[in-house]
C-alpha cells in the first residue's frame, strides 16, 4: 500500500468537502422536487376539501 506523505495529508485535511456539498445539494434539490411535484400533482389538482 502507497504511504502518504505528511504534505499531501494536509492538503486533503485542509482542502473544502466538495463532493458532500454535491451529494448535500443534489438530495436537497431532489426533496424540493418532490414537494413540489405533491403539492402542485396532488393537492391543487384534487380540489379543495368538501
Amino acid at each position: 500500500m502507497n504511504k502518504m506523505s505528511d504534505e499531501e495529508r494536509k492538503k486533503i485535511l485542509e482542502s473544502p468537502p466538495t463532493g458532500t456539498w454535491i451529494l448535500m445539494l443534489s438530495v436537497g434539490g431532489g426533496m424540493v422536487v418532490a414537494w413540489l411535484f405533491l403539492y402542485y400533482g396532488v393537492f391543487i389538482s384534487r380540489g379543495m376539501i368538501n
